[in-house]
């Protein structure tokens, strides 16, 4: 190796140390914000808790006053830590979607699991069909997770079929939309009043009902999944190079698109069967973390993970603030921040690489 090469070498270790590092301090500020975030949402209610109060009662329960700790542990906790958990999971289940669809617009939301599972909440809301007969109690969240599954399943079925290429399956999940927002909007015309604004309100999206066995259920399911993409973020990052780079260096494309899909259904459809709908955090968090750190998936799974945790836990916060005294539901939240920046993807620089 000649001195020009061993300079060339040094010199490019040294940047690359340097873009990790600032990679990490990007994720370091995303956590911190997360955690002031979650704070503040903990403060905001009907009753308003100063921050210094709320973070005693997270650091030293025992000492907090009765009335405080029970209102952050029982009644705001849940409800905070549910919005973590569900915008982690649908900007989990984007950024996958993207990366193995390499479409800057899929989305659990854009390919019809969210819509899937709003006519199956609308099947139990209003005609009181339960599609796991043994657990009516559930009906309505078990009926969400069947549907919006099984909207899953029928893409990752018809992905394996000879000659099917990923601008299908985004044409099937663009089709799977407006077929079951029909079914719904059938639902709501035979509905009675009463059932009716149960649908609606299910539709628009909400934190309110959220119990600790949710906020499990949530997280278990990011606890399952994060570990496969780790372990293949190399194949996934190499796929963003193109399918012929990526079996070049060793990947098999089918496989991994077919498992990360699986995966994906998961993180999909268990946070919308308990919150309801809630569009545009499975494409706007992905493309936040892309800009910030990059197509690496070593850095781009954590960053997606807290961008879409904090954007949904800040729009938790707004809803709190723009009618004092009311939560408005969150997906109506999320649906007006998103919708600016779906029109800004559509009229993005041509020079994407995508």
């Amino acid at each position: 190796m000649s001195a020009t090469d061993a300079v060339q070498g040094t010199t490019g270790r040294g940047l690359y140390r340097a873009l990790a590092l600032r990679r990490i301090l990007l994720l370091t500020a995303l956590l911190a914000a997360l955690a002031l975030s979650f704070a503040v949402d903990l403060a905001l209610g009907p009753a308003n808790y100063p921050l210094a109060d709320v973070i005693s009662a997270l650091l030293f329960p025992d000492a907090a006053e009765l009335q405080i700790r029970v209102v952050i542990w029982d009644i705001r906790m849940p409800v905070a830590l549910m919005a973590i958990s569900v915008g982690a999971c649908l900007s989990l289940a984007g950024a996958q979607m993207q990366t193995i669809l390499a479409n800057p617009l899929a989305s659990p939301f854009t390919l019809g699991i969210s819509a899937a599972a709003g006519f199956g909440a609308a099947l139990g809301l209003v005609l009181g069909v339960a599609i796991i007969p043994a657990a009516v109690h559930y009906m309505i969240p078990l009926n969400a997770f069947v549907m919006a599954m099984a909207a899953s399943l029928f893409i990752y079925f018809f992905s394996t079929f000879r000659g099917v290429t990923v601008q299908t399956i985004v044409l099937l999940g663009i089709a799977l939309v407006f077929t079951f927002n029909a079914l719904l909007s059938l639902m709501e015309y035979l509905a009675s009043e009463q059932a009716l604004a149960a649908v609606v309100f299910w539709t628009m999206g909400s934190l309110t009902k959220a119990t600790w066995g949710k906020v499990y259920a949530t997280f278990a399911v990011l606890i399952v999944c994060i570990p496969f993409f780790v372990r293949n973020s190399w194949a996934l990052t190499a796929l963003r190079l193109g399918d012929v780079k990526a079996q070049s260096f060793g990947v098999n494309i089918r496989s991994l698109r077919l498992k990360t899909l699986i995966g994906v259904s998961f993180l999909a459809a268990i946070p919308v069967s308990f919150v309801g709908t809630i569009g545009f955090v499975g494409l706007v968090g992905p493309h936040v973390a892309r800009m910030l750190v990059g197509e690496d998936q070593r850095f781009f799974l954590p960053a997606a993970i807290l961008c879409g945790a904090l954007m949904l836990s800040a729009t938790s916060v707004v809803s709190k603030i723009l009618l004092p005294g009311a939560v408005l539901p969150i997906g109506v939240i999320t649906a007006l921040v998103g919708v600016p920046f779906f029109f800004a993807l559509i009229f993005a620089d041509r020079r994407n690489s995508w």
